[in-house]
């Protein structure tokens, strides 16, 4: 008897699991051919209704390719006799329970998750609506619409263009080529009678299986599927024929070029259906070659090679032909080398490759599962569902681990070489269009890769996602709405001192630790915060990720507050108040924004000042960290390289953590500036500082970009502010504009540096600037202004911290976060006369906030 320790682990794991396939089913058949699978789970009081109707797409017969089993699943809950439509969702909802369905190519389900105290809502409800559905005329065309959106977005994914395209080029007679969803053209030449003719004819009760799991006893149940299911009754059932895919002879290969930035490359083999004997060795070589980062071909192609980003194996088979799939995404220039290298590689495995470590995993991996397929009452079910329509036997987990327990690495290499036939590869690319064709191609090539994709989760948290591979870099923006607008009165300065908190010590690391962790990988983790808004970000290589996503993490949802750690923070942070005092053009614009703002929230810098930070204690961050930190208030934007699907999903169940909740913000609205007039303070330096403070519109103006534009033309060594009062009357060492914008207020102001002598001569050129703009500046000088904020722009966007950083910000306030893409559009919109008519608006005398700050006058 062989005792090896990888045997004995994989008899602890067929013990382990045994329990589980021997738990009792009750199966049955109602009078009227009605399949019943009832499998009892008191762990939990919850119930979980399926009725799996056994037709999908590749049973449309004369409708093939129209998506007619996917439109009647669409309108199955639209009403029946018993109920209309918005009554069968509310039903469900006020019971507290969940219903939805879906559609594949062999089966389509109808499902609701129910308390078990009100399962017999999902019984009603389900029987009525699978056998009871009455296709209301008025709904038909609607939910045409909504079909035609989806195949719109199935057409605009790239991932759900390469899998159809792989089926439809690996079967030739197979109905498996056609998509479920349907071909556009087609679907919308289906009515609602083909829709009712094949409903009636194809959703019988002896075409259908339901399977009840969770908390109930059998004898009740029984009566009550009976009660509710065996009015029905059975009627005859037109057999589809469905033909042989013949065995494919030879090779084939498809290129498609798209508007995308990297190449994905899927590689089908056809293999046997899923009772086949070999079916069991097939998927452990797929997990073996493709399944987790330690995979054979994961780690030979990607960190060996560094020829693919990612790279995924699996072997489908749902009926009596199948894929075994591979599919990778690489660089465009690596993908010819990345397909005649995992060739080169699989041709050379051998069966001591298949080590007996391997071996265990394969196994281990087929256990954890089937364990986790049982974790809920719907997984339960679905388990059921999938053993009796897709296999016809409920016993078939059972068979089938006893298969792959008894799988050797020899069984491996044998179906690898009998299977894996590379003259019989059906190949499939999508690519980047040719750069070479058109100029306009490239520009929009290069555009698109600076998008971010957008994901907005159920509780309001924002995910921003931009894959860019030209560098292993990898850069993570997490940020909320804060600031000024958000903080009690008398405690500004709260907002930069939680920014600071939340990158110090947590519940799993000191300060000191966290600060080891990221520097021990080279990479860096700083905080922010502003007038607006708080966050932190996070760059590491991309094999740093779950590094990273841990800190980021802990730092957002766990942040420890050690009160001596707040105590160095603060007293550091009062001492950058200080500093920045000492200094008098800050100090002056501190008093600026005091006598413009007045009252509201803005009228204290972002730091607070000495005495609103001396007042805030360590649980008043805390508290403010609880009212900032919620659902819908935060934002995690993600640039670099990464694995699209495994980063998104970990940022989901991270921000699915936090619970929605309403933002404390002030009711505060800014009406006009506070202390309107000329004022001046006495500071003991050199020089004097002139400041002009007006109005602006904020981020969310319909003028804003005028103001962009505005505040270009005064700033930078080639204005004409610049060149006449520093170059050519020597007023002043610097002077130009800057902004303090909010939301929906901004201050727009001039600064310049003079000698106390004067600093009259100063405002009298800057007055002359404003009025110069209000008659109306040339074209010319216009459009470098516009030249030159569109190229800054544009170089703003070379790096992914300078990218997510945008647009994070930009979904944490409310705007497009892929606003670049509309940037010069709006830059070349603003005219002599917009500009003219903004100068008229905001730079009027009976808005202007004048300071000058110097020794005495």
């Amino acid at each position: 008897m062989d005792h090896s320790p990888h045997n004995r682990a994989l008899d602890e794991g067929q013990a382990m699991i045994a329990p589980l396939l021997k738990e009792p089913v009750d199966r049955f058949v109602l009078p009227n051919g009605l399949t019943v699978l009832l499998k009892p789970d008191n762990s939990s009081p919850v119930c979980s209704v399926q009725v799996w109707v056994k037709t999908g797409s590749v049973h449309e017969d004369r409708h093939l390719g129209s998506g007619i089993s996917h439109f009647v699943e669409h309108m199955l809950f639209k009403g029946t006799e018993k109920r209309p439509g918005k009554e069968i969702a509310r039903v469900v909802h006020e019971s507290g329970g969940y219903i939805n369905a879906y559609t594949t190519f062999d089966r389509t389900v109808y499902y609701i998750d129910m308390p078990a105290e009100n399962v017999d809502v999902a019984l009603d409800v389900l029987s009525d609506s699978v056998f009871g559905s009455t296709f209301p005329a008025e709904e038909v065309d609607k939910e045409r619409e909504v079909i035609n959106r989806e195949i719109a977005m199935g057409e605009d994914d790239p991932d759900s263009k390469l899998m159809h395209s792989l089926f439809e080029t690996a079967f030739n007679k197979h109905p498996y080529r056609y998509p479920i969803i349907g071909y556009k053209d087609v679907f919308n030449r289906i009515s609602r009678e083909d829709l009712v003719e094949y409903y009636e004819g194809r959703y019988v009760p002896n075409n259908a299986v339901l399977v009840v799991a969770g908390d109930f006893h059998v004898p009740e149940m029984r009566a009550a599927v009976e009660n509710h299911f065996g009015e029905f009754q059975r009627r005859s059932l037109a057999p589809v024929y469905l033909p042989e895919e013949p065995l494919q002879l030879s090779d084939r290969r498809q290129d498609l070029y798209e508007e995308v930035q990297i190449s994905r490359v899927a590689m089908g083999f056809q293999v046997p259906g899923l009772t086949h004997a070999d079916t069991p060795a097939l998927d452990a070589l797929a997990l073996a070659l493709g399944n987790g980062d330690s995979a054979l071909l994961y780690q030979h192609l990607r960190e060996e090679k560094q020829l693919v980003h990612m790279i995924d194996v699996s072997n489908w088979t749902p009926g009596n032909v199948g894929v075994f799939y591979v599919s990778m995404i690489c660089d465009p220039d690596k993908s010819e080398a990345a397909l005649e290298e995992m060739r080169r590689y699989v041709l050379s495995l051998q069966e001591k490759d298949f080590t007996p470590q391997i071996m265990d995993k394969v196994r281990r991996q087929l256990l954890v599962n089937e364990v986790n397929s049982r974790k809920t009452a719907a997984g339960q079910a679905a388990r059921l569902g999938t053993a009796e329509v897709v296999v016809g036997d409920i016993g078939y987990a059972r068979n089938y681990l006893k298969r792959i327990a008894e799988v050797t690495a020899a069984d491996l290499k044998r179906v690898l070489d009998a299977w894996i036939r590379w003259d019989r590869l059906t190949t499939v690319t999508l690519n980047p269009k040719d750069r070479l064709t058109k100029e306009a191609d490239d520009s929009d090539q290069s555009k698109a890769a600076l998008d971010f994709e957008e994901i907005v989760l159920a509780n309001g948290c924002k995910i921003l996602l931009r894959e860019n591979n030209r560098l292993p870099n990898l850069h993570f923006r997490v940020a909320m709405q804060a600031g000024a607008m958000f903080e009690p009165e008398g405690k500004q300065g709260l907002t930069a001192l939680l920014s600071t908190m939340m990158t110090k010590d947590t519940e799993k690391r000191s300060a000191l630790e966290v600060a080891e962790a990221i520097e021990g990988v080279g990479g860096s983790f700083y905080e922010f915060s502003g007038n607006n808004s708080l966050g932190f970000a996070l760059e590491v290589l991309p094999s740093d990720t779950d590094l990273a996503l841990d800190l980021i993490e802990e730092s957002l949802l766990r942040p420890k507050f050690k009160e001596e750690v707040y105590a160095v923070e603060k007293e550091s942070h009062l001492a950058g108040i200080k500093e920045n005092l000492d200094d008098i053009v800050t100090a002056g614009r501190r008093a600026l924004r005091k006598r413009f703002f007045g009252d509201y929230p803005f009228g204290e810098s972002g730091s607070g000042s000495l005495e609103t930070v001396s007042s805030i204690t360590l649980d008043e961050v805390r508290a403010f960290w609880e009212q900032i930190v919620v659902g819908g208030n935060v934002t995690i934007g993600v640039s670099g390289q990464f694995d699209r699907g495994a980063l998104k999903a970990k940022l989901e169940s991270l921000l699915s953590k936090l619970d929605q909740k309403v933002l404390p913000a002030s009711g505060s609205v800014f009406a006009k500036p506070a202390e309107v007039g000329e004022h001046r303070e006495v500071m003991d330096r050199q020089q004097a500082i002139v400041f002009h403070a007006y109005p602006a519109p904020g981020l969310k103006g319909d003028d804003y970009y005028v103001s962009e534009v505005a505040d270009e033309l005064f700033s930078g060594m080639s204005s004409e502010l610049f060149d006449r009062v520093r170059e050519k009357l020597s007023l002043a060492y610097f002077v130009r504009s800057a902004r303090i914008v909010g939301l929906d207020a901004t201050m727009f102001y001039f600064y310049a540096g003079t000698s106390p002598e004067r600093f009259e001569e100063v405002i009298v050129e800057l007055d002359r600037e404003t009025n110069r703009v209000m008659e109306g500046v040339g074209e010319e000088e216009l459009a470098r202004c516009k030249k030159r904020l569109k190229a800054a722009k544009r170089m703003s966007m070379q790096t992914n911290s300078s990218c997510a950083s945008q647009a994070v910000l930009n979904g944490v306030y409310g705007l497009p976060v892929n606003e670049w893409r509309n940037y010069d559009e709006k830059i070349d919109a603003v005219s002599v006369d917009s500009l003219r008519a903004f100068a008229k608006r905001y730079f009027a005398n009976e808005n202007r906030v004048e300071l000058v700050i110097g020794p005495g006058f």
